[in-house]
């Protein structure tokens, strides 16, 4: 059972600092979260077609979710579908070889 510790994280967007509230488990999954939307927010800085950071930062969570939803949709993938079935997956592996454990 996790704790549900939640964290104050300070994360750099753009070269400007935010403050953020994360359960302690989900702290990579932030960070990287983090490093993928700055990626993409200096993306579009670099191209010079915006200007300011709310621009920027609507531009960024509009090319991400259009990314997301193309995975989701698109090409007939559906990404939480796949996590659900590699899970059952592993569950059944680790049914299969706690039934060997107990042979020997």
């Amino acid at each position: 059972m996790s704790d549900n510790t939640v964290k104050t994280l300070e994360v750099t967007l753009l070269d400007r600092e935010f403050r953020v509230a994360c359960p302690e488990e989900d702290e990579a999954d932030l960070l990287a979260a983090v490093t993928y939307l700055d990626k993409k927010m200096r993306e579009i800085q670099a191209a010079g077609k915006t200007a300011s950071m709310e621009r920027i930062a609507v531009m960024a969570a509009l090319n991400i979710a259009h990314e997301l939803l193309k995975t989701r949709l698109g090409a007939g993938f559906d990404l939480g579908e796949f996590k659900r079935r590699m899970q059952a997956m592993q569950a059944t592996v680790d049914s299969a070889l706690a039934e060997q454990d107990a042979l020997f």
